[in-house]
């Protein structure tokens, strides 16, 4: 009877975030042969819609969650790794670091607008060379969650997911991600870019002392963010319609 009840609200929380159209409750009962089961799901998702097919056992649901989580990851990932993934995108586009933000306008004035600009689009440049890193580790953050971890993210806030993958590749993205940086900043030219920066300012009265950023981990810190960022947009995307653009198993189990 537990095992039950568990398979009802797990169906029943899929229901809730299925889009709502009518006669969701005869599909239902078409899916599900059990007629107290039936009377469970119904009971617990009155005013929610689903369009499963087949009755499916509580692992098929998690393997379904864990499928989206990959398909949503790496399809976020792919985002920023493209050109303009980091620079083009407003809500994760690397700014100037606070030093040098601060004096930009003063900087420009000097006539530096074009090394200050150009500083700015290779920090994003950079951050967009080292994303693809993370596939892998966020793909095995994925298949090593144990049902436990499932089930928090599935009945969570929908940002859990992104929290969970935090708290699990943080250290080993910074890791992963720093040497990347270093090497992607010199190959588009940040770094050269803030020597000149640098160089230039130091003699402007009240900027040269601001304009000292350790490079690497300020645009690690901020592709690591950006990271997040779209991990927890995929995955409020799953949530509010997560048949979209799915592979077969997800089409099973949230269609």
């Amino acid at each position: 009877m537990k095992h039950s009840y568990f398979i009802a609200v797990t169906i029943a929380s899929m229901i809730a975030a299925a889009p709502l159209h009518a006669g969701w409750a005869d599909k239902l009962k078409e899916a599900v042969q059990d007629e107290e089961l039936q009377k469970q799901v119904i009971g617990t998702a009155v005013g929610s819609s689903t369009t499963s097919t087949t009755s499916l056992d509580t692992q098929t649901l998690i393997d379904g969650l864990k499928e989206a989580l990959e398909v949503g990851s790496k399809r976020a990932i792919s985002e920023i790794s493209q050109p303009g993934g980091y620079l083009d995108n407003q809500q994760i586009r690397i700014p100037l670091p606070d030093g040098i933000d601060d004096v930009a306008s003063l900087l420009r004035k000097y006539g530096l607008e074009q090394q200050v600009d150009q500083f700015e689009e290779s920090m994003n440049r950079a951050a967009e060379k080292a994303a693809p890193q993370a596939t892998d580790l966020i793909v095995n953050a994925v298949k090593e969650m144990t049902f436990e971890d499932a089930k928090k993210i599935y009945e969570g806030a929908d940002d859990s997911a992104t929290e969970y993958f935090k708290s699990k590749t943080s250290d080993q993205l910074r890791a992963l991600f720093q040497p990347s940086v270093k090497e992607s900043l010199g190959e588009v030219g940040a770094t050269r870019y803030y020597s000149e920066l640098a160089g230039e300012a130091k003699d402007i009265p009240f900027v040269g002392d601001k304009v000292n950023v350790d490079l690497d981990s300020y645009v690690t810190e901020e592709a690591l963010n950006g990271l997040f960022t779209m991990l927890a947009a995929e995955e409020k995307r799953i949530r509010e319609n997560p048949a979209a653009r799915t592979t077969d198993l997800l089409k099973k189990v949230f269609n």
